[in-house]
């Protein structure tokens, strides 16, 4: 039911929008420049890969770490396939994984030590 209203429910997301969006208003002068910024994602891109690597690519340039967290790259078996993961890979300082407690420790210490 509440899937009906949720256009793209269960069939990724539009993160380089929501990426250009996000840099356009908090890049520049804004909380990005020099953060340490983190990115939860499977990488199922329903938009451009070419925007979102793009996107990626410019709040790279700007953060001062850029860490992404995949919750299917602790499990058996997994490769790093998905159109998005593939384009953002080249421009994230860590690619992590995010599936349990134990990860988001190790997150924990990536964050710290940008």
């Amino acid at each position: 039911a509440a899937a009906e209203g949720i256009p793209d429910f269960s069939g990724g997301t539009r993160l380089g929008e929501v990426l250009r969006a996000f840099t356009d208003r908090w890049g520049q002068r804004g909380m990005a420049r020099g953060a340490v910024v983190v990115i939860f994602s499977d990488g199922w891109e329903r938009g451009s890969t070419e925007l979102l690597a793009a996107q990626v690519q410019r709040l790279g340039r700007l953060a001062r770490r850029l860490v992404w967290v995949n919750p299917h790259k602790g499990k058996d078996g997994y490769l790093p396939v998905q159109t998005g993961v593939v384009a953002v890979l080249p421009h994230v300082d860590a690619f992590v994984a995010g599936h349990s407690l134990a990860t988001l420790e190790q997150l924990l210490e990536v964050i710290r030590d940008a």
